[in-house]
């Protein structure tokens, strides 16, 4: 793995939320009344933006062979975030948009049930040290599902990076449950 320098992530991950403050755009009663979503198109838009938080999001990775991101945003940063940390990525797919055969798990949403993907074939996961990369962290149910599949392969999730963690809703704790409280999460900014 090539490209991580502790100071120069650091350094980005303190550019990235100048430009997560400048940039993303607070939108009131969505995607239901009462709650204000802090959309991070505008920033992800914005070349500097997006660049300080791709390396941002490698800040303490070390020794991983494989970035995974989550549907649909993590798919966009996880390549960049391969591409930083010059290893592979894999897209870790909502249900049914891969063909078969696929390796697949069932998790509990807050408002439903929901499905990920991995393909079944053409992957050797066994052994890898994968680093999950998705855009948000709330409540954490999707990081967990998602390291059940990629465990399931024979890879071992070795840490978490978000752009924006919201910390009110226990996603941290959820991860520390579910996937060991050694595995770090980072989280470039939180709300």
């Amino acid at each position: 793995m090539g490209g991580v320098v502790p100071e120069r992530t650091a350094e980005a991950v303190s550019r990235a939320r100048a430009a997560i403050a400048e940039h993303a755009r607070l939108v009131d009663d969505f995607p239901a009344p009462g709650i204000a979503f802090k959309d991070l198109t505008p920033v992800l838009a914005d070349p500097e933006g997006l660049s300080t938080i791709v390396t941002a999001l490698t800040h303490g990775c070390s020794s991983i062979d494989l970035v995974a991101g989550i549907d649909a945003r993590g798919f966009l940063l996880g390549g960049a975030v391969a591409r930083e940390l010059e290893v592979g990525v894999l897209a870790v797919r909502k249900g049914g948009k891969l063909p078969p055969p696929v390796l697949a798990v069932d998790y509990s949403l807050e408002y439903g049930q929901a499905t990920l993907e991995i393909p079944a074939n053409g992957l050797n996961l066994s052994g890898s040290r994968v680093l999950l990369v998705d855009d948000v962290l709330a409540t954490g149910g999707t990081a967990v599902a998602a390291a059940e599949l990629l465990h399931r392969a024979g890879a071992q999730v070795v840490g978490v990076a978000v752009i924006m963690e919201l910390a009110g809703l226990g996603g941290r704790d959820t991860i520390a449950r579910g996937l060991g409280p050694d595995v770090p999460v980072h989280a470039v900014a939180s709300d």
